[in-house]
């Protein structure tokens, strides 16, 4: 079987973990949880950094910094998973949901304008794919408006919008390395913080609620409970693995991009012949190469594309059912059919992709799909 997913490893992992023992402090926020977050702020200008355990905390994290409360509105796409949705729901927040774009699957700007209300307390920037939703209209609407931009940039790393690096744009953001994404830790994640407005709080937040880490800086003679908060930060174990993936960040980012590019060029027959649509890049984005997706025209036909290539020992999956229409939540969904959330849920298709994905076996994918409609 040709899986779809291969976690990449450095080969300094292990030597970094090592080491992480050796210094004796093994909880969190230790020497290479301060690398990581360092190598951040440096390299992309985000103001401030702390790892969390997941995505899915660091989605946690902004809810409760932005101070959410039962009957404040958040709009978010349908077509993303469910972490974007369960961090404010968790909060007692009314889910608001938006249809993707026509060409993309990323959040339709324009829909986002009409949901907006009085009790609109954020929007969630989900950048699917990597590849950055319109933010220059989305934080325009945010300034007049007075809500906030959350990204959710899970699989947004290196990625850009007009020059600006995904995750610096929103008031925060909210990324993943779990093992399928482009730099991993097995699980972890990563909240940014760009309004200064909720650095101190975040701090005492990912702390269990206490002031520790100012205590631990000298800054305060004890530390204390004081405020609410949780175990976000993740162990220096897992901080020393990422940090051994951040240090090959351009070489694993560099082959990614050369599979995505030879996916991109042989599937240009199946293109132009009209049975598949190939992603989508804005002019105003980057693609980080975080996956390779095919569109199909039906459902019917996605679906047996899947069982056809899982015959021939292919692993291909779909990506998201929308939320709206969810088990969960569609007896609570009021708002107009969202078309292209359901059409891109339909009709998608991911194809193998990691690092490792050699061309004989990317060939070996094509021509399976090529097979699939010679037959």
């Amino acid at each position: 079987m040709l899986g779809f997913n291969k976690p990449y490893l450095t080969g300094k992992e292990l030597d970094y973990i090592r080491d992480a023992v050796d210094r004796e402090k093994l909880s969190g926020n230790g020497f290479y949880t301060q690398q990581c977050q360092q190598f951040f702020t440096k390299r992309y200008g985000f103001k401030k950094t702390l790892l969390t355990q997941s995505c899915t905390d660091a989605l946690e994290m902004a809810a409760l910094l932005i101070d959410i409360q039962p009957g404040d509105e958040v709009i978010l796409p349908s077509f993303t998973f469910v972490s974007s949705a369960n961090a404010f729901v968790l909060r007692g927040a009314k889910l608001i949901f938006a249809d993707s774009e026509k060409s993309n699957p990323n959040i339709d700007i324009n829909h986002v304008r009409q949901l907006i209300t009085k009790s609109t307390k954020a929007v969630i920037a989900v950048h699917y794919a990597g590849v950055a939703c319109d933010m220059d209209p989305l934080m325009k609407l945010a300034e007049q408006n007075n809500f906030f931009v959350i990204e959710d940039a899970a699989q947004a790393i290196d990625s850009f919008y007009r020059g600006k690096p995904l995750g610096s744009i929103g008031h925060m953001a909210c990324f993943s390395f779990h093992e399928t994404k482009n730099i991993i830790s097995g699980e972890g994640g990563m909240l940014v913080i760009n309004d200064d407005r909720f650095a101190k709080r975040a701090e005492v937040l990912w702390e269990k609620g206490t002031n520790r880490s100012a205590f631990s800086r000298g800054e305060v003679d004890k530390y204390s409970w004081i405020d609410i908060g949780s175990s976000f930060l993740p162990s220096e174990m897992t901080a020393a693995f990422l940090w051994a993936q951040l240090q090959a960040l351009d070489s694993i980012q560099s082959r990614r991009l050369a599979v995505w590019e030879l996916y991109k060029e042989k599937l240009q027959y199946q293109f132009k012949e009209g049975h598949i649509k190939l992603p989508v890049i804005p002019d105003y984005a980057t693609n980080n190469a975080h996956m390779f997706y095919i569109v199909f025209r039906t459902g019917e036909e996605r679906d047996e594309m899947m069982r056809y290539l899982k015959k021939n020992d292919i692993q291909a999956i779909f990506h998201y059912l929308p939320l709206h229409s969810s088990p969960y939540f569609h007896d609570k969904y009021s708002g107009r059919e969202l078309t292209e959330a359901q059409y891109f849920s339909e009709c998608i298709l991911r194809l193998p992709f990691h690092t490792q994905l050699t061309e004989p076996e990317i060939n070996r994918v094509i021509n399976s799909i090529h097979q699939f409609y010679n037959s």
